[in-house]
């Protein structure tokens, strides 16, 4: 893959992969799992992150997510990448200093299981 090198091409390429991954934007009803991505996120390695998500979402055939890219919280900004999961009518679970491996894991086991991954939760 070409290495993307600022936030335009990091959109060109979510736009690209979008109808592919299985994401429904502006269905209310949906999962909804946030990627924090200004330069903070970018340089703490979100662009990865963004891929592990969508290929995780993907593999496991969730077509109820909604993978969106989002403004960083810029009092996170030390913790990122940072990854906010959200279901339908419950709280907001916020997830820190995430890399690929950590990202797939939340997707298997909070989004498509349910249960957040308390070792990476923001406390």
């Amino acid at each position: 893959m070409k290495r993307i090198n600022n936030v335009d091409e990091l959109k060109k390429l979510r736009d690209q992969l979008a109808p592919t991954m299985g994401m429904r934007e502006n269905a209310p009803q949906n999962i909804q799992v946030n990627i924090q991505m200004e330069e903070c996120g970018i340089e703490a390695g979100a662009r990865g992150v963004v891929t592990a998500i969508c290929k995780e979402v993907d593999k496991l055939g969730l077509c109820t997510v909604t993978v969106a890219q989002t403004p960083c919280d810029k009092s996170l900004c030390s913790e990122a990448p940072v990854v906010e999961v959200i279901f339908p009518d419950k709280d907001k679970v916020t997830y820190v200093k995430m890399d690929a491996q950590k990202a797939a894991r939340v997707v298997t086991e909070h989004v498509a299981g349910g249960a957040p991954v308390a070792e990476y939760v923001k406390a």
